[in-house]
């Protein structure tokens, strides 16, 4: 019952915010504030129930849902209602509580009208986000996965700058172009393995041909790519994050896009291991193009969100790196990971936010010497580019390391390319800090502005404590994955060993 409070109460929260009046902004979102508060409870309880010895999915709830018929014999096919919890979703799941609330507390900065709209939308995304990471039956999983989407192309087209236009169809195009691959692929699953259940899918796939392996991992790591996104699908992204609300850059950066790395590890690795790893140097070699590509491309920016926004195609970078090292560090840091840039990618988004409703401008050059006048501003600013660079002590490090430890077991080559990102990420941010906050004040305009308030530094504070516990103490999250990260390096483990059985017995066989 636990996991479907987590997922429907944002839900029933937006249908309850829709009889509210529309001209009572502050009712409206603290409503909405105390529904996602509710829903980070909700998160901690789970937390804390939460065995990390037991790899497999707990907390499940499995009831039927409705039937299809077979298609080539009598009968039905059962879609089932089931939910479950492991190693692998878990983080992911606090994640999304812990920063929705922070979320709906940056919204009175940025959206002046149609508040009521933008707070459902909000709370609609929740609910998919959440259904994403505890569905345990593919027609699930993909309804919710199509649910999360949606309120991001409103957000982006109604309360998006003045290119939301351009990057709202960029985005519909590229992420219904994903969705419509992965469909096809869950057709073909349920057409031949006669179910729609994710554990017992897993399983079946996992013993099916490489060749069968290949085309469905192809198609379901396209979907998953983009939404990522990996190169070459990044364009989407920038123009996405450029002209996003706060708000919706937030979500985007800390939640989304992680989205696209947990359906690379679910489905990708779990449910396809022999074309994981027939497929992982090709993918490492994606994920370190990526980190040294976003890293250039974050330079040449002079649109400060921009910047941050191309970092992002950088950070993930590591992620889908470490992820396809197919290393029990390199999943680990990957997972670990993708929680990390969602808080100082997501830090950074919220005080750019907070900057420009004060300026009006993301410019760098309209910049310079804030820090005089904006100190808090600017503590909270460098700790958020110290955070994303990786600084020991703070939460980047970790998984960095982890990442690239587990990246120069599998391919030292591809690990030596990658690690020069360390580097190209604290040039383009560290430049981007000088130039915001240091110096003489040069614009007169910015001599006049206001630092942080009560209400932004309450925004900050649990994200930076966060930030540090990571740092610190990062086996309190590490070890919720250990069990289910152990339990896949198994299965891929099992599936290099049955690759190289195939070629051995290919190299010699004798020709008649």
């Amino acid at each position: 019952m636990l996991l479907s409070l987590l997922i429907f109460i944002p839900l029933l929260g937006a249908l309850g915010l829709l009889v509210l009046p529309s001209d009572r902004h502050d009712l409206m979102r603290g409503y909405t504030l105390a529904v996602t508060l509710i829903v980070a409870v909700l998160g901690a309880m789970l937390w804390f129930q939460f065995d990390a010895s037991i790899a497999t999915q707990q907390l499940t709830e499995n009831r039927h849902w409705f039937l299809i018929p077979y298609h080539d014999a009598p009968g039905f096919v059962e879609v089932r209602y089931a939910l479950g919890v492991d190693g692998i979703s878990i983080l992911l799941v606090a994640l999304t509580a812990f920063l929705m609330p922070l979320v709906v507390l940056s919204t009175p900065g940025h959206v002046k009208h149609r508040v009521k709209e933008f707070l459902v939308w909000l709370l609609v995304m929740q609910t998919g986000m959440m259904g994403v990471f505890l569905a345990m039956d593919l027609v699930l999983f993909y309804t919710f996965w199509e649910v999360s989407l949606v309120p991001l192309y409103f957000m982006l087209g109604i309360w998006g700058g003045e290119r939301r236009l351009y990057a709202t169809v960029k985005f519909f195009l590229y992420t219904v172009a994903g969705s419509l691959v992965m469909l096809i692929a869950a057709v073909w699953m349920y057409l031949h393995f006669h179910t729609t259940s994710i554990p017992e899918l897993t399983e079946l796939a996992a013993a099916s041909s490489l060749e069968v392996q290949g085309w469905l991992f192809a198609a379901f790591a396209l979907a998953f790519a983009i939404k990522v996104p990996v190169i070459p699908f990044h364009t989407w992204l920038a123009d996405a994050h450029t002209e996003a609300p706060t708000s919706g850059s937030v979500i985007l950066a800390g939640v989304l896009l992680k989205m696209g790395t947990y359906g690379l590890l679910r489905f990708g690795i779990g449910m396809f291991p022999q074309a994981a790893v027939a497929s992982s140097t090709a993918f490492m070699i994606l994920g370190a193009v990526g980190i040294v590509y976003g890293a250039f491309l974050a330079m040449a920016q002079t649109d400060v969100k921009r910047l941050v926004a191309c970092s992002s195609v950088s950070h993930l970078g590591y992620v889908v790196l470490g992820m396809f090292a197919l290393t029990q560090s390199g999943l680990r840091g990957s997972l670990l990971q993708m929680v990390n840039h969602g808080l100082s990618t997501g830090l950074l988004f919220l005080l750019i936010g907070m900057i420009y409703e004060r300026r009006h401008t993301r410019e760098l050059k309209d910049y310079g010497g804030v820090a005089a006048v904006m100190p808090v501003f600017a503590f909270f600013f460098v700790f958020a580019v110290l955070s994303s660079v990786g600084l020991p002590g703070l939460n980047g490090f970790i998984g960095e390391w982890m990442i690239l430890l587990g990246s120069f077991q599998a391919n030292p080559w591809i690990a030596g390319i990658a690690v020069t990102g360390v580097i190209f990420g604290a040039v383009y941010l560290l430049r981007a800090t000088r130039l915001m906050l240091f110096g003489e004040v040069t614009n007169e305009a910015n001599q006049k502005l206001q630092d942080l308030n009560l209400r932004e530094v309450g925004l900050m504070v649990p994200i930076a404590v966060l930030c540090v516990w990571i740092g610190v103490a990062p086996n309190m999250f590490l070890d919720r994955t250990t069990a289910s990260l152990d339990l896949l390096a198994e299965r891929v483990e099992a599936a290099q060993t049955t690759l190289e059985l195939s070629a051995a017995e290919a190299s010699t066989e004798v020709p008649r």
